[in-house]
């Protein structure tokens, strides 16, 4: 099973993390950080389950709003 994270910029600095699918979210200021706190989340999210991830994707998602003029 590979689990997959949403990855955006947290308003204040940072990131936030949610799990796909799953109620597991978690925030970091930095990328390492977020990195550590994602596979201790999914660590205790599974613990003592039968199946548990194989894998986890970070999905790292970056909105720009870009104004476009009229011609």
């Amino acid at each position: 099973m590979e689990l997959i994270f949403e990855i955006r910029d947290a308003e204040e600095g940072g990131f936030y993390a949610r799990a796909l699918g799953h109620g597991i979210f978690t925030e970091a200021e930095s990328w390492d950080e977020l990195r550590n706190n994602v596979l201790e989340a999914v660590s205790l999210h599974f613990e003592g389950a039968a199946i548990r991830p194989r894998l986890v994707q970070m999905h790292y998602v970056k909105d720009e709003l870009i104004p476009v003029e009229a011609a």
